[in-house]
């Protein structure tokens, strides 16, 4: 049984990561309501795996963009200028994107997930908020630019809205999606700067909770569930990532702010009813 709970984990994980859902709501709550209290799976290294997982789709999606953007990097560093390169200047937005959330996610991530399995009922209403940013950015967004003519204060703007991801039920897609429609860019740019934002910061803060795990001792049991709850938020994340990502082409937020709605309502009551 403990098998199938890191699947499923890992699952909720690599969907919600990137759908604009919020995964850190799913993942406090969702256990919590099916009694899913295994201490090893709601560990601090069962949580370092699953974001690990997600990483790994992003990395097989985005390997390309990757390798790319890494070379306009090093040329922009070496020649010092962006040289009227997009993706040099691309390079540069997400540097100054990551900044803001890196920040704040050093000092309050820990407080912000402690407190908020304390005191669940809060993140039902912060789900409902999330949906009314989403829908307003969806109704007013005027979603005429792509990545090519982004700028530095499209990526300050996103960057500081990327912090308010260390509320459960906000949605760091979610956020940075929305805000990068209110600034103009078109869905699919706002969700594809989203999604390389998610590399460095994930990559971020997986090797910062790594930190004191590498003289912690895993059992072969306790193996087996990292590697089953990452492969399968690698899996799902990287059908999220490409679902998302062809989905907004033709297709709005609306069906994403239905289903805030419809959580935060079904798990309040649910909790209220406790």
């Amino acid at each position: 049984m403990e098998l199938f709970h890191a699947i499923v984990i890992g699952a909720i994980q690599g969907l919600t990561e990137f759908l604009p859902i919020s995964s850190s709501a799913h993942l406090i709550v969702i256990p919590e309501l099916l009694g899913w209290d295994d201490p090893f799976l709601n560990s601090a290294t069962f949580d370092v795996m699953l974001h690990a997982g997600t990483l790994v789709a992003l990395f097989v999606y985005f390997w390309r963009d990757v390798i790319r953007l890494l070379g306009a990097a090093w040329d922009a560093i070496r020649e010092r200028t962006l040289a009227d390169d997009p993706d040099r200047r691309l390079a540069l937005l997400l540097v100054i994107s990551i900044v803001p959330a890196a920040l704040l996610g050093v000092a309050f991530e820990s407080f912000f997930d402690h407190w908020f399995r304390d005191n669940l009922l809060v993140i039902p209403a912060i789900m409902l908020l999330g949906a009314l940013f989403l829908w307003v950015a969806d109704r007013y967004g005027k979603g005429v630019r792509d990545l090519r003519a982004a700028r530095v204060q499209d990526a300050v703007v996103i960057g500081g809205a990327q912090a308010l991801a260390l509320f459960p039920g906000t949605s760091r897609s979610g956020v940075t999606i929305a805000t990068g429609l209110l600034l103009g860019l078109t869905r699919e740019a706002a969700a594809r700067f989203a999604f390389l934002m998610g590399i460095p910061i994930i990559s971020g803060a997986t090797l910062w909770k790594l930190r004191g795990l590498a003289s912690t001792g895993i059992e072969s049991d306790e193996l087996v569930l990292l590697i089953a709850g990452m492969v399968s938020a690698a899996v799902f994340g990287l059908f999220a990532i490409r679902f998302l990502l062809r989905y907004l082409r033709s297709h709005g937020l609306g069906i994403f702010v239905a289903y805030r709605i419809v959580f935060a309502v079904v798990v309040g009551a649910v909790l209220l009813a406790r």
